[in-house]
């Protein structure tokens, strides 16, 4: 049985960024937190931070952290009395969802105290988060759940290949040629982001042989209007610039859809499910072909 007097010393120390601060939370000495943690260390048998400024956890001080606030939902729905302060909803989602429709599904009326924890993954591998014990829920493409675990299919992003008319004028790209596509300049998000490869994969047959790696999705539109290369942009965060033609297709008519899967355990919390709902609705009125069926 895990001591959760341990536990919760552990937590105070990530949240309040330090030892010191942590104690003055608590309300105990600073040794006194550190003996918590070290015996925390000493049942599990490994270290469950790295000390360094601010401490950080470990693997299984990430898996803690997430268990421990799933034990404060459990605990609440129950009628225990919780602060909602210390309710702490970790998830892992995708930058686009993250910068268009997402925000809006995480303000819960039912909890307006409710804190979010959110790491951002490309859609093709945030789910590594989910099956590691991170995070309580996960955004991404996948539609195998992890064991314990179930997903619901939210719908599709849809992605068009877009640049600056003075990028596609510069680059001489006005009629289709594959061997200019494949030699121009290519925005892509990260090295997880797979979408340009796939594009110049079907058009030339090849991957794209000029990066730049502009790892914001704001910033990725940005480096597109400036013309400093092409990219595969969600046809819901860039709408309006593609009206103004601001922003043209480098191939026109050709578009990418993205499925989205809302990964959750079988064992959720009632305000996990509070979560999981708001996102639904959220997704129904924004992603094409929404469809409610659980996998």
């Amino acid at each position: 049985m895990i001591d959760y007097r341990l536990l919760q010393a552990l937590a105070a120390v990530f949240e309040q960024g330090g030892f010191e601060k942590a104690a003055q939370a608590l309300h105990l000495t600073q040794s006194a937190v550190s003996q918590r943690i070290k015996q925390l260390e000493s049942q599990l048998g490994q270290p469950l931070l790295f000390r360094s400024t601010p401490p950080k956890p470990t693997l299984m001080g990430e898996r803690l952290l997430n268990h421990l606030q799933q034990v404060k939902q459990m605990e609440a729905s129950l009628g225990l009395a919780i602060d909602p302060e210390d309710l702490i909803i970790r998830i892992t989602v995708n930058a686009d969802s993250l910068a268009t429709w997402l925000p809006e599904a995480l303000v819960i009326d039912q909890y307006p105290q409710l804190r979010f924890d959110i790491s951002v993954e490309d859609q093709a591998v945030g789910l590594r988060r989910m099956k590691q014990g991170e995070v309580m829920a996960c955004l991404c493409d996948s539609a195998v759940p992890v064991n314990g675990g179930a997903c619901i299919a939210l719908g599709t992003m849809r992605y068009r290949a877009l640049a600056s008319p003075h990028f596609i004028k510069r680059l001489h790209l006005e009629t289709f040629d594959a061997h200019r596509l494949l030699y121009a300049p290519c925005l892509v998000y990260s090295r997880d982001d797979a979408l340009q490869h796939q594009f110049m994969t079907a058009m030339a047959g090849a991957e794209p042989k000029t990066i730049h790696l502009i790892p914001s999705s704001e910033g990725f539109v940005k480096a597109a209007l400036a013309g400093l290369g092409f990219g595969m942009m969600p046809e819901l965060q860039v709408k309006g610039l593609i009206e103004s033609q601001q922003l043209v297709d480098v191939v026109p008519g050709y578009v990418q859809d993205i499925p989205l899967y809302w990964h959750f355990w079988q064992a959720e919390s009632p305000v996990m499910a509070q979560v999981r709902q708001s996102v639904i609705k959220a997704a129904k009125q924004h992603l094409y072909n929404p469809q409610e069926v659980a996998k």
